[in-house]
């Protein structure tokens, strides 16, 4: 599939689902035409009897604090490429307390991304089958990532009694190190999956959610399933840009102790970055090539 035909293919997914769920796609785009307009507000007196700006809203690429610069527009035009923190101004020898803020409030979003669970009302809502790795909390999730691959007996029979035995695909969740990236994204690109493998004939059952999951966590489950492909969806480790990232690992018969060179991987999804709904659309036509050649990783061309 060639770039069109894969924007096509995106265009009809997206169109598909606003239609389903009843959306109004103007308004996402109006909020953000006024959450951008706090860019250069922030920080000043702002009175109003309903809310205060949220700092973490403003686009960095929009918001331009440096006093009196000698080109705001090419200096407006270089922040548009990257998020990173250019041209945050200073007083006197020292950061703006706005620029403060917004560090300290990145950073706040960052941690509680990773040290917070997934609301178990989601995995609920979207039918997904619980199980967990042999981790018993979260500090022992960071402190020991082995753990976080491993399934003990229980687990991995209720995996063994709900996944369908030979599938063409199975798909998992995992929380990975940012449960903020799964609460943001998954809603919309496993539909996004589902309609985007309907164009190839192809479909998945029951998608499992693994509570302390690393990404080799999907070997154990492929050998279970004994799928052909399986996709793991988790969350990445957060920086200061976003919290909400999220990856999908992808692998042709994955097997305990495989090559990491094995896996391809889709990275960066979030609103910022690659959106869900594109990324489901760009997924499923991997998972086909993927049916189609039976391999993935370095070795898929």
């Amino acid at each position: 599939m060639n770039e069109t035909e894969l924007k096509g293919m995106i265009e009809s997914i997206l169109g598909e689902l606003v239609k389903a769920k009843g959306l109004d796609s103007v308004e996402p785009a109006k909020r953000t035409k006024e959450v951008n307009k706090l860019g250069d507000s922030v920080g000043s007196n702002i009175i109003s009897n309903e809310f205060l700006p949220d700092i973490s809203e403003v686009d960095l690429k929009k918001q331009l604090l440096v006093d009196n610069p000698h080109d705001r527009e090419g200096y407006l035009k270089m922040k548009s490429y990257t998020a990173a923190r250019l041209g945050v101004g200073r007083c006197g020898t020292r950061y703006k307390t706005q620029s403060v803020l917004r560090f300290r409030a990145d950073h706040a979003a960052a941690q509680d991304a990773v040290f917070s669970d997934v609301n178990p009302e989601l995995v609920e809502e979207m039918g997904f089958i619980p199980v967990r790795t042999v981790c018993k909390n979260k500090d022992e999730y960071i402190t020991r990532p082995d753990y976080g691959r491993i399934f003990d007996e229980a687990n991995t029979e209720i995996i063994k009694q709900n996944v369908k035995k030979g599938a063409k695909l199975q798909v998992v969740v995992g929380d990975g190190l940012s449960s903020a990236a799964i609460e943001a994204n998954i809603r919309d690109v496993i539909p996004a999956l589902k309609q985007g493998l309907k164009k190839y004939n192809l479909d998945f059952d029951k998608v499992l959610f693994v509570k302390y999951c690393r990404v080799p966590a999907m070997d154990p489950i492929g050998e279970i399933s004994d799928a052909d492909v399986v996709c793991l969806f988790v969350g990445e480790r957060p920086g200061l840009v976003t919290a909400e990232s999220m990856s999908a690992y992808i692998a042709y018969r994955p097997t305990v102790g495989m090559p990491e060179s094995r896996r391809t991987v889709v990275s960066n999804i979030h609103k910022g970055g690659t959106p869900a709904v594109e990324a489901g659309a760009y997924i499923a036509d991997i998972i086909k090539n993927m049916l189609e050649k039976k391999k993935s990783g370095i070795e898929l061309k």
